[in-house]
Parts: C-alpha cells; structure tokens; sequence
C-alpha cells in the first residue's frame, strides 16, 4: 500500500532540513525528507558556514538575524552541536563609495535591531591585526558575524524535525513525481544504498534533462500533499520532474585554508578569542579564522558556471579542481589588503558549486499552476538564510501565508521570460558583483535588452536611457542625445536636469510615457463581478468606469495594489482593443460582464498566482477538496494574462485633453468623459481603450491598443503634439510627479507588511457590516476584528497598538544637483532613536523639495512630532507633510 504523508521535503541539505523542522514546529509531524545520499551530500558540506545579518534587503536581512538567533536553540532541542563561533567581523572599504554604502548599512541595522558601528580603518586594524589600515577609507563593525558547523547545522535540524515526529530518509531518491487523479502528488522512490547514485544498475536509466524528469524503475512510492523542492544543485532536475525550469545555475566558488599564520596565533594567546571575520569589498573576498590559519574566500571576476544544462546525479559530497590562477587577481589585491597572506603558505583549496538565482536572492513558495509544489531553491547563503527560508516556507505552506513580508525571495519575481541562457548570464554577472555596492540607480546590463516593443526604437532615437522591469526595456529618462549612460552615484546623477524638464512639461503642457510594462488580465465570465467583489478590498466600477481596488491576504495585510475598469458593453465594432487581443469576448456579452485589472509589471506572476489559486476555490475546481465557504453561486469566473498583447502609453499635462481632441473625433470634454471613465475610441486609425486617470496626478489619460497598433499611436501623438509642447518622459520623472502627490507603489509603500488602512487607501476599502455577504471580500474580517469595529469604517479609523502609519516628509537640504535624496530603507528618527523607516524617495521637483515617503507608528504620525531621517550617513530634519505636496484637493486630474 502507499504511503501517505502531510508533505514531503526533497533535498537533504541545511535549507531541506530547516523546511522539515518548521513545518513540525508549525504543527505538521507526518511529513518526510527525502535524501538521495547522505545529509549535506551537496553544496552544504563543503560550505564555509558564514554567517551574518548584513542584506540590502530589509526583510531579508531580519531572516538572517532570526535565522543567527535559532542556531543555539536547535542545538538545545536536538542535542546537536552546531559548531557555533560568533566573532564579530569587520566591513573594510577602499573606497568612499563603499564607505558610503557601508554607512547606509549601517543606518539601516539600527532599525533592524542589528548591533553594528561604523570605525576607522585603523580602529578595524587594531580589531584584525592583520589589516593594513593604509588600504581603507573606514569600515563597519558588526557584532553578530560569525560560521558555523554546516553539517552540525544541518543535522541539528533533521534531529529536532525528527523528534517532533518528522521522518527522515537517508539514501531515498525521488526519482519520479507525477499528479494523482485526487489533485496530490505521488513520488516515485529509488534505494541508493548500494551506491547506485547514477540509476543505471540492473537495467535502470535516470535521463534528467527529459521534459518529465528522471524516469525509471521505482522501489516504491509516496504520496503527499504536499512536494517541497529543496534539491539545492539539483533542484533543476527535480523542477523537471513537473515540467518547471527553474531559473537557477550552480557557481564554482573557491576557498582557500591557510598555514598557521603566526599574528593569529599571537591574536588567540593576547585575547583569548577567535580572530574576528572580515568582508572586503575591494577585494571579492571574505576571511575567517580556521585553526591557527585562515580562510579566505573569493568572488572573482573570472566566474566560472558549473553544469549548465544537467548536474550529475551522481554527484556526491565531491569538490572540483582546484584553479588557483582563476582568483589570482583577488588574491593579489589580498596580499595588499592583508600583507601577512603574501608570505603564507596554502594549506587546502576548496572548490565546489552552489547554486544562485540571477539576482542572487532565494527561489521561494508556491508554484503557478502546481497545487501543492512549492520552491526551497537557490539558498546560496544557506547557513545566512535557511532558518528564514524554512520558515516562511512552512507559514506559507500551513497557513497559506508566510507571515511576513518575502517578495525578495518570492519565486513570482521571475516570469517566462527568465529562461536557462538568461539565467546563465545574470547568475555570473551576480557572482562578479557579490561584494559589489548597488547603487539606487543602477541597472545592471547582462540579459539586456530582452523584452522591448515597438517604439523602443523612436524612443531610444529620442535619446531614452532605458533600465529592464521584469525583462521589458522602459525608459528612465531622455536625454538630449542618444548613447547617453547614466552615472551611477547615490547622490544625484546626470540624469538630475533633464528629469527636471520632464517633470516642468507635464505640470505646465503634456508629457508622454510607455505604460506597456503593467500587468494586465482580462476577467470575465457569468460570475466574473461576484468573483471580483469577493476578492478584492474595493468597490468595483460600473460599466464604462475605472477604479482603483486594494487587494487583501486573510490577514488583512495588502496583496496588491490595482485598478481595475469594467468594460462598457460590446456594441459591435466599439467592442474595444481586447477584442482584438483575445479573439473575442467569451460567452455571453449581453449577460456578464468583463473587465480588465491594471497592476505592477513587477508582480504580474504573483498575480497569476493569486488568482488562479482563488479562482481554483471560486470555481470548485481546488485540488485539495471543495470550494472555500465564501464562495457564492454566481457562475464561473475567467482570468487571462493579457501581457505583451496589450500595450499602452500615457498622456499627461494641462494640455493632454486639447491633444487628445486632436487625434480622435470622440467627444473627450469633461462633461462627456469624467475623471475615471473607461471607454473604447478611435485614435487615429487604432482602437484603443482609454481610461481617464493619471499617476502624475495631473489630467491625463491612458490609452491602451493591440500591440500592433502601438507604434501608430505612438507616432501620432508625438507628431500632433509638437504643437503643444509634447516633452517624452519616463520613470524618473514619473517618481518626482507622484512624490508630489504621496502617491505609493508597489512593493515599496504597498505590501504585505501592511493593511490598507497603514497604507493610506483606507478609502478605498469597501464599507459595510458584518454579515453583509455584498460587502465581503478576502481579509474584511481580519480588518473587521483588528480596528475593533463592527463593520469596515469607510475611510479613516483610529488605529489599534502596534499599527504602523504611512506618512511623507519633505526634507532639509540643497536644491540642486549637489544633493542626495533618500532612496529606500532609511531610518526614521524621533527624539533621536529609530521609529521608522523610509519606503522610498527622491526629488519632487514641482515642488522643488526631497521628499521621502515610509511608515512610522500611527501614534507618532501627526503634526507637532519632530522627525529626522539619515541618508548616505547624515541625518537631516524631516518636516512631515499634511497630506501631500501638491494639489491635495485633486482639482489638477478633474479639471
């Protein structure tokens, strides 16, 4: 008989591990991991074991402080010793601009709770003997640094996951995994004892790089609910097994183990401590004590990818040649930077893969289009960030939450479009840059550019200095001339002028900017508006209109931020562009209603994940049993990616309307087309839908066509408005506009963290008592019962302990190119300690003020309360603004 568990964990490293142990720690004892040799067979046994807090990323940097803080608890629970050495290391930068970052790391620990300090190359000096302080222009202590036993770690999880009653199968290979007819997954299994690694005793074949998998003779089978995919060097072949191709490759990175080095020993005798590590950003390297010697490892130029297209099953607990000529320039700059290493013997090299995603963050969560499989890939700072992964993971997978905030690490990041030679170049060119300070407007160039469409040539022509979103090429801003770079500083760059013109045509004529780059779905079928009002936060539009709908976890926490427009009904030749797009309209278009949601391009596949998964309920279609018990007898809803299909650009500016008039013979006065309509016009000789709403806060309008049709929208508009002062402009100028406005976006002032009354779009929630089945929808009653309150308030509500308030603050300093502004993930000050932090910024220049936008703690958020907010080291005051900069009253997009 099968075997039927909870969920099944494939991989036997630190992260397949720490996913086992969560899961039992949130309640889950009948789940299981599969190992196909031996516990940290992979990459995890010949790792370093580094750990510290330090992520450019807030959320994950919290995740490596949890996952620090664990190591001496599962060491308590498993009787296991994890071989733990907190030494503190030191953060050494050759140069000011890594000093500058250095400081902005810094700033940012304060807030997270993270004990680090900023010290002079001397002060690090006399911490590590070893340094030679002439090299550096300063460096940042951080307490909390230190390794690891990865092997203890690792079997530290699996003892404690096995005391709570998880089971661990040693020598077990998930050869094979397919759907069962129930919606679960059944999982083909292969004894290895033997050392038949490769599957090709008695007759058996093992063919990875097939479409299904490896495939085969089975031992045996089990069957889970759930499948996690913690293959670490092999997760590509087991994502293959469903037909997923995980963009992730394996790196060679190299170690050296030094000869007793006579000042540690001298260090250890004077001190009676481990010599502290170092991170040295000039150098691509990080450093350690080992024994009386050191370690020290590199991020060299000279990447080298590992098994490009398959890892060898057969792979086991091995290391690879070592090349030492490969990481002869870091070594020489290590010879420098620490003189004792030149006259040092090499005691061992250690050369062996890990795996990286192309930006270099974990692959994490669920799967679209796969119920139940979930991703634990891509952990390169395994024994850094395994505890967090493993318990998001396990939140997500029990309570269909992660708990927290983990777009960092979310697998939805990365679209189609992110395929194995993409994949290829962006995982070196991240290796390259692992010690490598980024710059808030920076854009990297490997895999660029991929996506672009048909005016990315008259755009750039027209000089457009382009960045990639989610694989699309978008302007950031024009210059006067084509081939322009942008400097990449965190100040302000070259760019600073020119956005300034942009920003002046918008507010005083017309302005245009390519909006292709959103998601977009077309919703319809007979229960598509029952489905939406149930899904989302906001009232939906009526026909003909466009409205903006936050969108809610169970928590109540925001899991987007769109706008969606019901479409106005189909009349013949006026049915609009998504006609075109989709071949028609489904169904009966008399008798349902269709519409189209608007997002961030970013989260286009967390959408799709979101709403297939929703829609699985709505529709009785949920593997794991029937629909949800909101669900109501409406009929079935549809979702359909629109995607590149579907592209846009938008017009905005005090004369935006008198250009529209010009090119359509529609009547686009304000008394026939309102501020939030939605309707289909000819533009030229392109049918285009066109919503009235602008981002920029001024009157605008997107028009939105066929793909095919773009190029002739495109070259209409810019040609008819000449005559009105038309100026293009793009993203950097768009931030400038809606910092005038304290307009939030996704994935900076609107996330997970944070409900929608924190948020501030506490007006577009949709109010109503409780049991009023018309005003439910996902995540009301968490709202409901954290306000306190019998219904959802309409707007403003008084906020309980603990709630957190998005505010915006204009700041002191010059008003001219010889500034810095706040990019993100700053401090907030009051009475001089952090109780804040920054969401993201930049220069208003309407307003001619650098604004910055974050949350504070709703109690602190009003008039009277003195702020101070640190960037790039100096802290500067922070006046809070009563709403917003500009125009608060809205008159400007009415009129």
């Amino acid at each position: 008989m099968t075997e039927r568990v909870q969920a099944v964990v494939i991989g036997g490293g630190v992260v397949g591990a720490s996913v086992l142990f969560h899961l039992t720690r949130a309640g889950w004892s009948d789940v299981v991991l599969l190992e196909r040799s031996e516990l940290t067979a992979g990459s995890t046994w010949h790792a370093a074991g580094g750990m510290h807090p330090i992520n450019a990323d807030p959320t994950v940097a919290k995740l490596q402080k949890y996952t620090i803080d664990l190591y001496r608890e599962i060491e308590e629970l498993s009787g296991q010793d994890c071989g733990i050495h907190v030494t503190g290391a030191v953060f050494l930068a050759d140069t000011p601009e890594r000093f500058d970052w250095l400081r902005m790391t810094d700033a940012r620990g304060r807030y997270l709770g993270i004990a680090s300090e900023m010290i002079s190359a001397d002060e690090a000096a006399a911490l590590v003997p070893l340094i030679d302080p002439g090299q550096f222009a300063g460096a940042m202590f951080d307490a909390v640094h230190g390794h690891v036993d990865p092997t203890g770690v690792t079997h530290a999880y699996a003892k404690a996951a096995m005391a709570a009653g998880a089971q661990v199968r040693r020598h077990t290979w998930a050869r094979r995994i397919e759907r069962t007819p129930d919606g679960a997954w059944r999982i083909g299994l292969y004894n290895t004892s033997a050392g038949d690694l490769a599957g090709t005793s008695g007759g058996r074949s093992a063919d990875a790089s097939s479409a299904a998998g490896a495939v085969g003779d089975c031992d045996e089978w089990i069957e889970a609910t759930h499948v996690v995919n913690a293959g670490g060097l092999w997760a590509r072949e087991v994502g293959r097994m469903v037909g997923l191709e995980l963009p992730v490759l394996a790196m060679e990175h190299t170690y050296v183990i030094t000869e007793p080095i006579d000042e540690i020993i001298a260090h250890n005798e004077q001190t009676g401590s481990e010599l502290m590590g170092t991170i040295d950003f000039g150098g691509e390297i990080y450093t350690r004590q080992e024994g009386q010697g050191l370690l020290v490892g590199t991020y060299e130029q000279a990447a080298v990818a590992w098994q490009r297209k398959q890892t060898p099953w057969e792979f086991d607990k091995r290391l690879l040649t070592p090349d030492l000529e490969r990481i002869a320039p870091s070594l020489d700059t290590a010879f420098r930077h620490f003189p004792v290493l030149a006259d040092t013997g090499i005691a061992r090299v250690v050369n062996g893969p890990f795996t990286f995603a192309p930006d270099g963050n974990p692959l994490v969560g669920p799967v679209r289009g796969l119920p139940g499989f979930w991703s634990a890939c891509a952990v390169m700072a395994g024994l850094s960030q395994g505890g967090g992964v493993g318990l998001a993971l396990a939140n997500w997978m029990t309570t269909g939450d992660p708990g927290f905030d983990v777009w960092a690490m979310d697998l939805a990041r990365f679209g189609d479009w992110a395929t194995r030679p993409y994949t290829a170049a962006k995982v070196r060119e991240n290796y390259r840059r692992r010690f490598s300070i980024s710059f808030p407007n920076e854009f990297l160039p490997e895999g660029r550019p991929l996506a672009t469409t048909s005016i990315y040539e008259p755009q750039r022509d027209a000089g457009a200095v382009f960045g990639d979103v989610y694989g699309l090429e978008v302007p950031l801003w024009f210059a006067p001339e084509p081939g322009v770079v942008e400097d990449v500083t965190f100040g302000r760059s070259n760019a600073w002028r020119h956005v300034r013109a942009e920003v002046r045509a918008v507010r005083h004529d017309v302005g245009l900017m390519e909006t292709s780059g959103f998601a977009k779905f077309l919703v319809e079928g007979p229960g598509a508006r029952a489905w939406l009002t149930h899904l989302l936060a906001g009232r939906l539009p009526q026909p003909g209109r466009i409205a903006l709908a936050p969108m809610c976890n169970k928590r109540g926490n925001l899991t987007g931020d769109l706008t969606v427009a019901c479409l106005p009904p189909a009349t013949g030749s006026a049915d609009g562009p998504v006609h075109t797009v989709t071949g028609g309209a489904t169904g009966n278009a008399a008798a349902s209603e269709r519409f189209i949601i608007f997002g961030s391009g970013i989260a286009e596949r967390y959408y799709e994940r979101w709403f297939d998964a929703d829609l699985a309920r709505w529709n009785n279609t949920a593997p794991h049993g029937p629909a949800s018990s909101d669900t109501a007898p409406h009929g079935p809803a549809r979702c359909r990616t629109l995607g590149s299909q579907m592209c846009g650009v938008a017009i905005a500016g005090p004369k935006s309307r008198a250009l529209l008039s010009e090119v359509t013979d529609a009547d686009v006065s304000d008394e026939a087309m309102r501020f939030g309509s939605f309707t289909a016009l000819d533009v030229g000789w392109a049918r285009v839908w066109c919503a009235r709403l602008s981002y920029t806060g001024e009157l605008g309008y997107e028009l939105w066509t066929d793909a095919s049709y773009l190029r002739h929208l495109f070259d209409l508009l810019v040609t008819r408005g000449r005559s009105h002062g038309l100026r293009l402009f793009g993203l950097a100028a768009l931030n400038s506009l809606r910092l005038d406005k304290s307009f939030g976006s996704w994935a900076r002032e609107y996330r997970p963290s944070y409900d929608p009354f924190e948020a501030g779009l506490g007006r577009f929630v949709r109010s109503g008592r409780a049991g009023d089945d018309g005003d439910d929808f996902v995540g009301r009653a968490a709202l409901i019962d954290k306000y306190g309150v019998g219904e959802v308030p309409s707007g403003g509500v008084h906020a309980p302990a603990g709630a957190m308030a998005l505010r915006t603050w204009a700041l002191d300093g010059p008003d001219d190119e010889s500034g810095f502004d706040a990019a993100g993930d700053e401090p907030i000050y009051c009475d001089g300690q952090p109780v804040g932090w920054v969401t993201s910024g930049g220069f208003a220049h309407h307003s001619n003020v650098s604004v910055a936008m974050g949350y504070v703690p709703a109690e602190l958020a009003h008039d009277g309360v003195q702020f101070d907010i640190e960037i790039v080291g100096e802290r500067r005051a922070a006046r809070l603004v009563d709403g917003c900069l500009w125009d608060p009253e809205g008159t400007a997009m009415r009129r």
